[in-house]
């Protein structure tokens, strides 16, 4: 692929409009995003989610991922989640981290991360797993973002979480 992209990933703990702000923002920019294959990969499951479907989730994404800048035609893509939540999953699921994804993570650069904040409310889904731990998983989405010194934004706001993600948006594209 000789194209350089700008991939800008929207992260975050649960309910906090990732889906819905990656859409609408792909839209606005006219180009093209990458849906969240875990949440595929989590609805067809039979069984409780163990480590190898972290790993398959790893490997999902990733391959998501890379099919989308095939085909691109713009230099901005925007990203709903990363794997860097299979690392964040699996550290608080299962206390351990697979080694794919340890080694996987310095490899993978986003461009800014807009980190949603937790001040939308919860809403239900049968995908969703943790309610009452959106401000514990808000610092560690903070902690890992850091350690990757990553360049991120947080996107806080009801009405206004797409206008703010937008400004967030512009300001990276007139910087670079």
């Amino acid at each position: 692929m000789n194209k350089q992209f700008k991939k800008i990933a929207i992260v975050g703990p649960e309910s906090t409009g990732k889906s819905t702000i990656t859409q609408q923002l792909a839209a606005h920019y006219n180009t093209l995003w990458v849906p969240e294959y875990a949440r595929y990969y989590c609805a067809a499951l039979t069984e409780p989610c163990n480590l190898q479907d972290e790993i398959n989730m790893f490997h999902g994404q990733v391959a998501l991922e890379e099919s989308i800048l095939a085909v691109a035609q713009k230099e901005l893509v925007f990203c709903d989640t990363t794997f860097l939540t299979v690392k964040i999953w699996s550290d608080e699921v299962f206390g351990e981290t697979p080694e794919v994804v340890l080694k996987a993570l310095p490899q993978y650069h986003y461009d800014l991360y807009l980190l949603m904040d937790i001040d939308l409310p919860w809403q239900e889904d049968p995908l969703r797993d943790f309610p009452h731990k959106r401000n514990h998983f808000m610092k560690v989405w903070k902690q890992e973002l850091d350690a990757l010194n990553a360049r991120y934004t947080i996107i806080s706001g009801l009405e206004n979480r797409l206008s703010n993600a937008i400004a967030a948006v512009d300001q990276f594209i007139a910087t670079k």
